[in-house]
């Protein structure tokens, strides 16, 4: 093997650059680290853009400060390894709302994605069953079993419960749909204390009680600037060199490392390297891996993906209610599925000429024809929706930028983490020195991501031999 080590990272996501600081943090000095990005950018879904003069973002908006036992979480190790934490701020309004026979009502405290602990703490949204959580005398989940979030909740508390408040913000998180969701993946702690607990409300307090948080004690924050500072400081931190509009089309094993083939089929280039993160969708990381790794290949290459579109209306002075924003239930017919109202949410993008920027989210998972509209007529509806939501004729936006998505949101059926754990260990097997990272394999948010290329990073030192320095 070469010295110093060359390892290449396919993917210049936030899961990808953290992969890349990383191996620069932990890897034996000199390693030579490149990073391959298909498109013309670094960041993935973090982007920040520009509209009437302020900063917003066009993709992810925030992360978690904590992780799921209750300490930091990866997103603010990150950020603090970056010299970034100086620029972390949180919501000044945190209070959201649910859309609710086509008028909002206060999202209730005290659930797990919507799940609740008290039942009549959500009695303002929904009708939960009656007695239908009870103990069958054992726990609601085998020790190796998952099921789809809709199918447990359901069966315990009733449809109301899942229609009105797990399912629009699960839908705001993944644009799928709770039936079709795993448990294991989209709520690991509420699936862990499952695995114990007799009764639906006894999990959900269980799994709360796992990491409490003290009162006042912020759950998100941001970046004054936007996440796209992020992205660059992760991008010089990693020291790595990096190539943009470089799509890795093929990879094959070459000696005791890896042969990439980069850039046009009329004109490739060959780079040999050591070792290689792939930090992309898993149906590209499966294409990259037919005929190196078959098993792996299968066991990722049907996961599916919702695609989404993000449309932002910068509005002149409009009457806005003291929210963060709200939630729409698929069953209020809305084209939107969430909005956001930027300028209430954070208060370091308040204007003193009062424009207010808000965003709305549109597609849901199997309504993906609804964002063949073209983008005037996107922006158009969700103005007009926004106005019949508030209860007032919002003011005409004085500009607006559509940010489509496509095909980026994963669908974790259930199963979906002992899929990955199959696959990873085969390819542990066969090919330790090819890892997987990013949201197709560990779940969505910034935290998960960068979590994931950490350890990703980690599986090429200890396959390389390295001890770290």
């Amino acid at each position: 093997m070469r010295t110093p080590w060359r390892v290449a990272v396919v993917g210049g996501g936030i899961a990808g650059l953290a992969a890349a600081v990383r191996l620069r943090d932990r890897a034996p000095a000199g390693t030579e680290i490149a990073v391959y990005e298909q498109s013309g950018a670094l960041g993935g879904k973090l982007r920040t853009g520009e509209l009437a003069g302020s900063a917003v973002e066009f993709g992810a908006e925030s992360f978690l400060m904590r992780d799921p036992a209750g300490g930091e979480s990866a997103a603010v190790a990150l950020v603090r390894r970056l010299g970034l934490a100086d620029r972390i701020v949180h919501p000044t309004v945190g209070q959201a709302a649910l859309v609710v026979d086509g008028g909002l009502r206060p999202i209730p405290g005290g659930t797990l994605v919507g799940v609740p602990g008290d039942l009549e703490r959500v009695t303002t949204v929904a009708r939960p069953a009656v007695d239908a959580d009870t103990d069958g005398g054992g726990p609601l989940l085998g020790p190796d079993d998952d099921v789809a979030v809709g199918a447990l909740v359901r069966a315990r508390f009733g449809d109301e419960v899942v229609d009105r408040l797990v399912d629009p913000m699960l839908g705001g998180v993944y644009a799928g749909r709770a039936d079709d969701l795993s448990l294991v993946t989209t709520m690991p702690a509420l699936a862990r204390a499952a695995r114990v607990e007799h009764t639906l409300v006894g999990a959900v307090r269980a799994a709360q009680a796992v990491a409490p948080r003290a009162p006042g004690t912020p759950v998100f924050g941001t970046l004054a600037g936007g996440l796209s500072t992020l992205v660059d400081a992760a991008a010089t931190a990693s020291g790595a060199t990096v190539r943009t509009n470089a799509t890795v089309r093929e990879l094959t094993p070459a000696g005791d490392g890896w042969r990439l083939t980069v850039g046009p089929t009329r004109d490739p280039q060959h780079v040999d390297v050591d070792a290689v993160v792939l930090a992309v969708p898993a149906r590209p990381a499966a294409r990259l891996l037919a005929g190196v790794a078959d098993e792996t290949a299968a066991g990722i290459g049907g996961l599916d993906y919702a695609s989404v579109a993000l449309v932002t209306l910068a509005l002149p002075e409009p009457a806005l209610p003291e929210l963060s924003g709200f939630l729409v239930p698929s069953t209020e017919g809305l084209l939107i599925k969430a909005s956001t109202f930027f300028t209430t949410k954070w208060g370091h993008l308040r204007r003193p000429d009062g424009l207010a920027l808000v965003r709305a989210s549109v597609g849901r998972y199997g309504e993906e024809e609804q964002l063949q509209r073209p983008d005037a007529d996107l922006a158009a509806t969700v103005h007009r929706e926004l106005s019949a939501v508030l209860g007032t004729a919002l003011p005409a936006p004085v500009a607006g930028h559509v940010q489509r998505w496509g095909g980026s949101l994963p669908q974790y059926a259930p199963g979906h983490a002992d899929r990955v754990a199959a696959a990873r260990a085969a390819l542990r097997s066969s090919h330790p020195t090819l890892a997987l990272a990013g949201a197709g394999y560990d779940g969505v948010g910034i935290p998960v991501c960068v979590r994931s290329g950490g350890t990703a990073a980690e599986e090429i030192i200890t396959a390389l031999g390295g001890s770290g320095s």
